[in-house]
């Protein structure tokens, strides 16, 4: 853990993930471990992860891909919960009872959509709804 720790703050990372091998993620939001979930599951599974934010949609992206273990700079209520509920290793530096959007001034898009969901597998159609929606607005 301490190697991808050390990366996640030396190459200003969003997520770095430790598997077979080592990889490094720059897109905000949960992007990069969706596409991880839905292209190559395989490398999720039993994987260590260091993540500067994880909210709920974070979190139940992990546990669906079968992460082991997690470090993250900050880490809300919701996803600690879900995150402990699968037995998934989690440190962090400090626990917050919600994620804020960039400007600080509501909850974050997605924690604000996934905080009310009851099953991952719901969960997981919101985040696919939402990032099929901002794959639109950018065309």
């Amino acid at each position: 853990m301490e190697q991808i720790i050390s990366l996640l703050e030396k190459e200003n990372c969003s997520c770095v993930i430790k598997n077979q091998e080592i990889r490094t993620f720059h897109r905000q939001g949960v992007i990069d471990l969706y596409e991880l979930l839905k292209q190559e599951p395989d490398f999720l599974k039993n994987a260590s992860i260091a993540d500067k934010i994880v909210g709920k949609a974070a979190a139940t992206l992990m546990v669906l891909g079968g992460v082991k273990e997690l470090y993250t700079y900050t880490i809300s209520d919701l996803a600690f919960n879900v995150l402990k509920d699968a037995d998934v290793a989690i440190s962090y530096g400090q626990k917050v009872p919600v994620i804020l959007n960039r400007t600080q001034q509501d909850l974050c898009p997605l924690e604000k959509l996934c905080s009310e969901q009851d099953s991952k597998e719901r969960t997981l159609q919101v985040i696919e709804h939402f990032i099929n929606g901002l794959n639109i607005n950018k065309k």
